[in-house]
């Protein structure tokens, strides 16, 4: 603890923190204290230390308390002092806002209260003080809401029902006549805090506090248990955020957006958080607060005159209706618009990033509440990244820096097919709020939105508006359709931060959660009809539509062309079809790393050969049936090796136990019996004695080599008069032949021989040499441990990260899911180590491998192989440990050469 400091001041231009205090005041508070050093109007206020955080978890709430008791009063009389009132008193009374702020951000995930500090005798005094009665009870009335439902735990007893204070203020909205919050009366607002508090007594047994000190402790309280809420840890996965942070607290002093027609909320942000578009846009509702726009509780208005013609045309709305009932805040209050442009500008300008920010005026005063590096897609963060490098705002190094690995994955989803598209049903339009195409089964519920995800199927959630606790179905689903929200809602900030396609404020949907309904301008679809969502445009369209691959250009390209001036670790792709190579390449590969031949055997042809060669009782038999596979695997190799031409190609020889190409079923078994000509019974016997205890560590990889070198004949032929004859032709092929699952020197050797006896066979006969490399796959941890002696007859190593994975820690990479979700819940496990390598021992087995192959040869050329050359915490350990390259799938081609460039600027 930091002189056992816990507790942070800022306000009127000074702070006693600043913004490279991120890791102990969190994102807002070290925002809030650095908007403050540079003269953003910003209520004041105080932040409670993340450390404290995690010392209340540790220590309890009633210790921490008194710990605090002494600094969070002195604070409180701090913020008492530059606002000119006091909390609690009933005459001048100050009101306190209660936020969280981790050090990552993590939007809607943790606990918001405003207007705390009321209560019956406090209200009126706010009342008069303001000569606004209405605003005083309506801001009562949403705080008793907020606290029951923050602090109180007024949650909804199933899924189906509304939240007990939206049941109530709906009823009364109701018996009124009325559709919106803000159309209702200060007796309605009276009468709603009655029966709020009437409910916390049913439902708690105990009285709504009216103590302001209470209050506050509880709010407090309530924000660091947020830290530990549900969907705060699902975020926290997701997002690969450390539990040990923890959040720090933010009281700052209330600033009012729902004082009538004169004051606002909004949050906008200095760039398009979807496109990245250099153009400032946002929303803003009038005569509300803050948490009404994010909540999506009612549609709001756009900022700019700009968005606002957009999005009436969007909506269908003329412009007669849009000038008159919806302004943008640039028309209707242009001399705070001009403010809020110009502070916008300068808040970006001094993070030299994309700022997304949340404001409030209050009786035409503008106020900042909060300032962040917005959440934004990948195409937009590409775009940003490169715009502002063109602009000379940040380096290469920067703009390298700046983007996020995992996030290229979204660049290269599928987009609708454009003529499916245009013989499309259009059932309605809503705002674009995240780019992309989705189809899938409408679901309105989160927990089955899961399921159905679990199940296999693809579905797209259909919600009024998303809240927090919708957090997992939202991560499951393809597509998120909202009824209410804006640009700025819940749904579009969330979505836009999973990359996920997104749709918010379709007013013309209707839906039925009861039912599990939507009706959509007279078509009623029900759950489990299928629906697309084009997040680019806003459309929303009945049934599938066919989609199509993704171009990728601009600043994508420029982004790939600036990873290869920094990286020093290149990319290759696995790769089984020339399909697949020829995407790797249009990506940037520069070879395949893993080319696996068991893939290429199944085709209808092959797998009979393949089979007829299992069935052989003699050698002679089996290089029968080798003969046919002969010019299916020439044929293979010869336009793999064609797509990548000039580029090196590992093979790997057969790798997987020959039980896997033989039928186990009885209807399997008797159509072999008929193709082959034998009975039934035969087969049965064979594929009996094919049966392994436990196959992954049998009869597999170089020990079938080794004991049917046949085979491996036949596949060295294949693959080398394939690269003769691509030769011949003026290409320049660079064919890598791979013995696989070695664990003793000897295995190796064996395999080698054969492979070179063959060759020098080959070339006699074709009267060409070609030169190529013969090396293996390190995937056994003796193999790694015994490397200094395979390296003086292997001319590279490939790292298989799957198997090595699974043999070091002796999990079984197919049924590790029947404990992983315990084992990383109770933290055993930190991530999967299938998806993210184990450094600490997986690693420093490759490590070791690699130095001491290169003991023995210096210039030995090492990658990986698995799906870990895909992620980017594995591929910057293999920057790290000196590999020369890894290999991915051809659709994380991108992501591995994002993540090398940087780990080789870091």
């Amino acid at each position: 603890m930091r002189d056992n400091k816990r507790v942070y001041t800022f306000g009127n231009g000074l702070a006693e923190g600043a913004a490279d205090m991120r890791n102990l005041l969190g994102g807002k508070g070290a925002n809030l204290a650095e908007m403050n050093r540079i003269g953003v109007p910003v209520p004041p206020g105080f932040t409670i230390t993340t450390e404290t955080c995690n010392e209340y978890f540790a220590r309890g709430k009633d210790t921490l308390i008194s710990l605090l008791s002494d600094e969070v009063m002195r604070a409180v009389h701090h913020i008492e002092g530059l606002m000119g009132a006091t909390f609690g008193d009933p005459t001048n009374p100050l009101l306190v806002s209660v936020r969280s702020g981790a050090r990552a951000s993590m939007p809607g995930m943790m606990d918001t209260i405003l207007n705390l500090g009321l209560n019956d005798t406090v209200v009126e005094g706010l009342a008069k003080k303001t000569g606004n009665p209405r605003f005083a009870y309506d801001s009562y009335r949403r705080f008793v809401q907020m606290y029951g439902d923050v602090v109180l735990g007024m949650k909804p007893e199933t899924k189906e029902d509304i939240a007990p204070f939206e049941e109530i203020i709906d009823h009364v909205k109701a018996q009124r006549g009325v559709r919106l919050d803000n159309e209702l009366n200060v007796d309605e607002l009276k009468s709603l805090v009655v029966l709020f508090k009437q409910e916390i007594k049913h439902r708690t047994g105990k009285d709504f506090p009216t103590d302001p000190m209470e209050q506050l402790w509880g709010a407090i309280c309530a924000v660091f248990d947020s830290w530990m809420n549900e969907r705060a840890i699902l975020y926290r996965k997701m997002e690969g955020i450390p539990a040990e942070w923890g959040t720090a607290v933010n009281v700052q002093a209330m600033v009012f957006g729902n004082m009538g027609d004169t004051s606002a909320t909004g949050v906008c942000f200095s760039r398009n958080a979807g496109t990245g578009e250099n153009v400032f846009n946002g929303e803003y509702l009038v005569n509300a607060q803050g948490e009404d726009v994010v909540a999506g509780i009612r549609t709001p208005q756009q900022i700019t005159k700009a968005g606002s013609l957009d999005w009436a045309h969007q909506q269908g709305i003329s412009e007669e209706v849009r000038a008159s009932l919806y302004p943008s805040m640039e028309e209707a209050m242009p001399e705070i618009y001009a403010e809020l442009d110009m502070l916008q500008q300068r808040l970006e300008a001094h993070y030299k990033d994309m700022q997304d920010m949340e404001f409030t005026v209050q009786d035409g005063k503008l106020w900042f509440l909060q300032t962040r590096n917005g959440k934004r897609t990948g195409t937009a963060m590409v775009k940003i990244a490169m715009d502002l490098l063109r602009d000379g705002v940040i380096d290469e190094k920067t703009a390298l820096l700046r983007c996020e690995p995992h996030k290229l994955d979204e660049l290269l989803h599928p987009v609708f097919d454009p003529v499916a598209k245009s013989q499309a049903k259009v059932l309605t339009h809503g705002l674009p709020a995240s780019p992309g195409a989705a189809s899938g089964q409408i679901v309105f519920f989160a927990d089955d939105a899961t399921r159905w995800h679990d199940d296999g199927r693809r579905v797209i959630m259909v919600r009024i508006e998303t809240s927090p606790e919708d957090l997992a179905g939202m991560s499951a689903a393809e597509g998120i359709l909202t009824a209410r929200g804006g640009m700025t809602s819940h749904a579009a900030v969330v979505a836009r931060g999973m990359g996920k396609c997104c749709v918010s404020g379709a007013g013309a949907i209707n839906i039925d959660y009861k039912h599990r309904t939507v009706e959509i301008d007279g078509v009623v679809l029900k759950e489990g009809d299928y629906l697309s969502l084009n997040g680019s445009t806003g459309e929303v369209y009945q049934g599938l539509v066919k989609t199509q691959p993704a171009e990728l250009t601009g600043d994508f390209a420029e982004l790939m062309t600036l990873c290869e001036k920094y990286t020093k670790l290149v990319v290759r792709t696995n790769a089984d079809t020339p399909h697949d190579a020829a995407i790797a390449r249009s990506f940037g590969a520069v070879g395949i790393g893993l080319c696996r031949t068991e893939h290429m055997f199944f085709e209808n042809e092959k797998i009979k050969a393949m089979r007829e060669m299992i069935l052989a009782d003699t050698k002679e038999g089996r290089e029968k049936a080798l003969a046919k596979l002969l010019p299916y695997q020439k044929q293979d190799f010869y336009g793999i090796l064609k797509s990548m031409d000039g580029c090196p190609v590992n093979v790997r020889l057969l790798d997987p136990p020959l039980h896997e190409f033989v039928p186990h079923d009885l209807a399997g078994q008797q159509i072999m019996a008929d193709e082959m000509g034998i009975s039934v019974q035969e087969i049965q016997r064979r594929v009996n004695s094919l049966s392994e205890h436990n196959p992954m560590l049998g009869h597999r990889g170089c020990r079938l080599g080794n004991t049917y070198p046949e085979i491996t004949v036949m596949q060295t032929r294949a693959i080398l008069s394939a690269a003769i004859q691509l030769k011949k032709e003026g290409y320049d092929p660079q064919p890598e032949i791979m013995v696989p699952l070695i664990g003793i020197v000897n295995e190796f050797d064996e395999q080698e021989k054969v492979i070179r006896d063959t060759a020098l066979q080959l070339f006699a006969e074709e009267g060409v040499e070609l030169h190529f490399r013969v090396g293996t796959m390190i995937e056994i941890p003796r193999a790694a441990l015994t490397a200094d002696q395979i390296a003086r007859h292997a001319e590279y190593f490939s790292f298989g990260t799957n198997d090595l994975t699974q043999m070091t820690f002796g999990y079984s990479r197919d049924d590790i899911a029947s404990f992983l979700p315990v084992y990383l819940d109770k933290k055993i496990l930190s991530v999967d180590p299938f998806q993210e390598l184990d450094q600490e021992g997986v690693g420093q087995l490759i490590r070791m491998a690699v130095e001491r192959g290169r003991s023995t040869r210096p210039d030995l050329p090492c990658g990986i192989c698995g799906e870990h050359g895909g992620d980017p915490h594995s591929v910057k350990f293999c920057h790290h440990i000196g590999l020369s390259y890894v290999s991915c799938s051809p659709f994380r081609v991108p992501i591995a050469r994002l993540s090398a460039a940087q780990a080789a600027i870091e």
